[in-house]
């Protein structure tokens, strides 16, 4: 370890007496991210796909990651985005290093938070762990209609739910584009995303997520 973080981890220490907080990802009386918490959420890469499109995905939402992301998304533990942006990072960089030659630079799109969870929270969650990376979607999707909460819906209900509910902000004619999401669970926000961007003439070479539900869907080659 170097003294630059021996002296961070001497300054959360010192912080976590002052005022303390629970890690998101155990519950331990700790700082933000507890050590372990952290490792946890160190990227696992994993190439899957969903209708034939491939989707790269960095954690599998589960145990440690899957509890970091609800405090994350659902209750404000912002503290935590850092952490989270990593494997995103992770994902993106893979996604683009293995899609096929594209029309151009391949650029960032990602997908509204519902106008509820936007009044909730105050943040779009893709949106602030990019920033955090330090990269930044060119376009933003338009949610046009209302859906329900996925919670509990099986896989065509999941698809029936998402149908025509994007739009893009307007034509994307000769562009390619890499749409990122936080979660993969069947797959159908991030194909219902995709169907829009092809429908505003863009194409769509590979999906990237943060994380997915690894037992759903078995692994492809990582080529």
């Amino acid at each position: 370890m170097d003294w630059r973080q021996a002296a961070r981890d001497a300054a959360l220490d010192a912080w976590a007496v002052l005022a303390p907080v629970e890690c998101s990802g155990c519950g331990g009386g700790d700082r933000a991210l507890c050590p372990d918490c952290r490792l946890a959420l160190a990227p696992d890469l994993r190439q899957t796909e969903r209708h034939g499109v491939p989707i790269w995905a960095a954690l599998d939402y589960a145990g440690v990651p899957r509890r970091v992301l609800a405090a994350f998304k659902d209750a404000g533990r912002t503290d935590a985005a850092r952490a989270l942006s990593k494997p995103l990072a992770a994902a993106v960089t893979a996604a683009l290093a293995h899609v096929p030659e594209a029309r151009g630079p391949v650029q960032l799109v990602t997908i509204p938070s519902s106008p509820r969870a936007w009044r909730t929270r105050g943040y779009h969650p893709v949106d602030l762990l990019l920033a955090r990376a330090g990269l930044r979607p060119t376009v933003r999707l338009r949610q046009v209609r209302d859906v329900a909460d996925q919670v509990g819906l099986g896989l065509v209900e999941r698809s029936r739910n998402k149908e025509a509910s994007l739009r893009a902000p307007g034509p994307l004619d000769g562009r390619s584009f890499l749409i990122v999401d936080d979660i993969v669970t069947t797959g159908a926000t991030l194909l219902e995303a995709r169907r829009a961007v092809l429908e505003a003439g863009g194409a769509v070479p590979a999906l990237a997520a943060l994380a997915e539900t690894r037992r759903r869907f078995p692994a492809t080659s990582a080529g």
